[in-house]
């Protein structure tokens, strides 16, 4: 790591590897080169006699050598990076320099390589993301029937359990996973097309045979690992294609955000926590804290993914006719940050799932406050059916509750309801059923069912095809 210049903590802080190593320089060139020896193999096959097999060899033999001096000084001198790896190449495999390249234009390895490396970026977001879901399924599993307060408004509701809840934030990150499979399974090759996307080149290639032109692009395409290639392009592929890659992961920003979000309020309450490490600082001063700082990170770095579609939106816009270069530079810097933030946000998010720390005392203690005036209703209804007037009952709770709430909000101390109705001679006949119309499980309604169905029914499916991938999963390990 180099100390005296601005390195992105996306990848020096952050990010994994794998993500890291997908938009490396050595996976772009690497995968250049591979490129280019497919574009030869299928020149050779349909015909083309100067590429001979000692070629083929020779850059078979190179694909991951690669001289970024030599690279780079080249680039210098002739301002083109592709034509630079163009010549780089060719010092490796001199038997192939005269035919490296041979009838492409740049997009050819730079749009082509693009896809590959997205597609190759999708397939590690989608292997995170079901990690994810399969943690926090068996979260909302463990927590199914444990009642805890709801919050309309951030306000006290109806009750919920703490396995329901999870269960609205699997949801959506089910969708997200939809998405991204979608986007990934939509990604096609830019294929073998020439400067403006007619194909002129390679018909001078093959003496203007049609056929093998169309046998090419076909070949080129299953070579480089897709199954079909856009059926027209321009110079580049469209730009509207980095749209659909951008939108799933922006998309999946803000069901990152909600859920953090969600977590860091829990905390707030003394509910739920993020894992706390036994040597873990929450403040240079307050020694006692236990800050939420890894569902901070989430909604921070959730903030910047959500915007980068903008990019792709605004850039798709202004292409003119066949291509313009504006897009160049915006892309190397939009498309890699979205997957990297998404491949970070994936990793804190399975640390977080995998340590996370419910109180189950902190929750009934909250029921109890707020409990007793969600009771009213039944605590009615129980008086009438031992043959209480509704109304004249109706009344009597009201005063009550009123003189309760007076002592929360004006003394500050606890709810004391349920002991003002047991002191009260008019409830008399329910004293002994109020227990039970208290008792916090029956206001959860089917929340422990819908938890089972719901895994059941969506994610169990979902997940099926990633079963093998389950079996192998790794703990998270943040690097800082």
């Amino acid at each position: 790591m180099s100390h005296d210049k601005y390195q992105s903590p996306l990848t020096s802080r952050y990010a994994s590897k794998e993500m890291a190593f997908n938009f490396s320089e050595d996976k772009r060139y690497i995968t250049w080169r591979k490129l280019w020896l497919n574009l030869a193999k299928a020149e050779q096959r349909l015909g083309l006699t100067d590429i001979t097999n000692e070629a083929i060899s020779q850059m078979e033999a190179n694909l991951t050598h690669i001289d970024y001096e030599v690279a780079a000084a080249e680039e210098k001198k002739r301002r083109h990076d592709v034509m630079a790896h163009v010549h780089t190449f060719g010092l490796v495999a001199p038997k192939a320099a005269g035919i490296i390249h041979l009838g492409a234009t740049s997009c050819y390895v730079t749009d082509n390589g693009d896809l590959i490396i997205l597609r190759d970026a999708y397939d590690l977001v989608i292997k995170k993301l079901v990690h994810v879901i399969d943690i926090l399924t068996k979260f909302a599993q463990e927590y199914r029937a444990l009642p805890t307060l709801g919050f309309t408004h951030f306000q006290p509701a109806q009750l919920v359990t703490v396995g329901k809840r999870a269960t609205l934030w699997i949801q959506e990150l089910l969708w997200d996973l939809r998405n991204f499979e979608r986007a990934r399974n939509d990604l096609k090759f830019r294929g073998v097309k020439g400067t403006t996307g007619t194909q002129a080149s390679f018909m001078a290639l093959f003496n203007g045979d049609h056929d093998k032109v169309e046998e090419l692009d076909q070949l080129v395409t299953e070579l480089s690992g897709f199954t079909e290639a856009y059926p027209v392009c321009g110079q580049t592929y469209s730009r509207k294609i980095d749209i659909d890659v951008l939108n799933p992961l922006s998309g999946f920003g803000a069901s990152a955000h909600k859920i953090a979000t969600d977590i860091r309020l829990l905390a707030n309450l003394k509910e739920v926590e993020e894992p706390f490490e036994k040597d873990q600082i929450g403040s240079s001063a307050m020694a006692y804290k236990r800050n939420p700082m890894r569902c901070e990170r989430v909604c921070s770095l959730s903030r910047h993914l959500m915007v980068l579609v903008n990019d792709a939106l605004q850039t798709s816009a202004v292409q003119w006719f066949e291509r313009t270069l504006d897009d160049s530079a915006i892309r190397r810097i939009s498309l890699p940050e979205a997957f990297l933030t998404t491949d970070i946000l994936l990793t804190t998010m399975q640390n977080i799932f995998e340590g996370m720390v419910v109180y189950p005392k902190v929750i009934e203690r909250r029921i109890n406050q707020e409990l007793p005036f969600m009771a009213t209703e039944n605590i009615i209804m129980a008086m009438v059916k031992k043959g209480g007037d509704r109304q004249e009952c109706h009344e009597e709770i009201r005063v009550l509750s009123h003189q309760a709430g007076h002592v929360v909000k004006m003394e500050g101390g606890e709810n004391d309801l349920i002991e003002r109705i047991k002191k009260t001679k008019y409830f008399e006949p329910i004293w002994a059923d109020l227990p039970a119309l208290l008792d916090p499980s029956t206001f959860i309604g089917r929340a422990p069912e819908q938890v089972d169905s719901f895994v059941k029914k969506h994610v169990e499916p979902a997940l099926a095809p990633y079963a093998n991938e389950l079996k192998n999963k790794t703990k998270a390990e943040l690097s800082v």
